[in-house]
């Protein structure tokens, strides 16, 4: 089968308004001309079209005229490198997902290692640093580290209710992944790992969280507008 008919065929399975680049294609990349040219001809006839360079999608087609995909579909461009996650939306659009905050941001934030900005019509994005290298296997873990050292920002959410949520989100974690938590934890700033530990020691968790303690400063202390009623074991944790 030639590459062309392979790409055509291929696509006309993939669903509407998803988005695909080259490496979901059945092709080499010593093909990747020939594909270039064979989805060049597919945009002519309207079949397909660019969202951004090698990132393609079948439009919805509507009485209206052609839909684009959703925000989620259209971030994928700069979330994904050759099918790797190398980014993870967080920030308000986040915490609005874990239902820490009914707002949502104008601007998404979005975290990464390398720098990226988006501003394609409704869509509008930032780029913050990462504290690890994102992966798929780690990308939720480091967003609820994030809610955690954004405890104090997040709108329409008290502290109080921010660790209430995220203390019983850690009670369905499984011992490996708390394990993994804490491990990405120590590259956060101490009022995170002191947080967490908190949250964790007040689970009565089976983990190991010396690790947390051991990394502190037990003459820093961290204001956290918690009291004893929202976290009985802050104390333990420096936090006042």
């Amino acid at each position: 089968m030639k590459v062309a008919e392979q790409i055509r065929k291929t696509i006309t399975m993939l669903p509407e308004d998803k988005t695909f680049g080259y490496a979901d294609l059945p092709i080499a990349q010593s093909e990747y001309v020939t594909a270039a040219k064979a989805l060049e001809r597919m945009q002519a006839k309207g079949l397909i079209k660019k969202l951004a360079k090698g990132i393609f999608y079948k439009p919805i087609k509507t009485v209206f005229g052609d839909l684009q995909p959703d925000e989620s579909e259209r971030l994928k461009p700069y979330l994904f490198k050759n099918g790797k996650r190398i980014a993870y939306i967080t920030g308000e659009s986040l915490y609005n997902q874990m239902n820490l905050t009914t707002q949502m941001a104008f601007r998404i934030k979005i975290a990464s290692n390398r720098r990226i900005n988006i501003d394609k019509g409704a869509i509008k994005a930032t780029s913050v640093k990462s504290y690890a290298d994102v992966s798929e296997e780690n990308y939720q873990l480091l967003g609820f580290l994030d809610a955690i050292k954004d405890i104090k920002k997040i709108p329409d959410c008290t502290a109080s209710n921010v660790v209430k949520i995220l203390s019983k989100k850690l009670t369905t974690f499984e011992d490996e992944k708390v394990e993994e938590l804490i491990k990405y934890a120590l590259l956060y700033p101490p009022r995170v790992r002191a947080l967490l530990g908190a949250m964790l020691e007040k689970n009565n968790t089976k983990v190991k969280i010396s690790a947390l303690k051991d990394s502190l400063n037990p003459i820093t202390t961290f204001e956290l507008n918690l009291k004893d009623t929202d976290l009985p074991t802050i104390k333990n944790w420096y936090i006042v």
